[in-house]
């Protein structure tokens, strides 16, 4: 096999090299994309702790919202119970 050639289209260049390069590209990517969504500068980790606290408090408001749902048909079922065996064992009076 006869060796690569620059002209063949292949650069051939150290791997740390190649590595710092690598590393460089992301983190100037990585800046760019919070910069296109509005999170750059001193402030965007704080701005990102504010994101997440935002998020955790509406899973939590979600959560106990589906929970006084649950409790109050729970508590509505069983007052309807409830009020079926009072009428059945005619705690008001004489009924119907």
């Amino acid at each position: 096999m006869a060796p690569q050639r620059p002209e063949d289209g292949f650069v051939r260049m150290p791997e740390h090299e190649f590595e710092a390069i690598l590393a460089r590209a992301a983190e100037e990517g990585a800046k760019r994309a919070l910069a296109d969504v509005g999170l750059e500068g001193d402030e965007a980790a704080l701005d990102i702790r504010d994101l997440r606290s935002m998020l955790d408090l509406l899973r939590l408001v979600r959560r106990t919202a589906v929970q006084t749902v649950v409790r109050a048909i729970t508590t509505a079922v069983l007052l309807a119970l409830l009020a079926g065996v009072a009428i059945k064992l005619k705690f008001f009076g004489n009924g119907p």
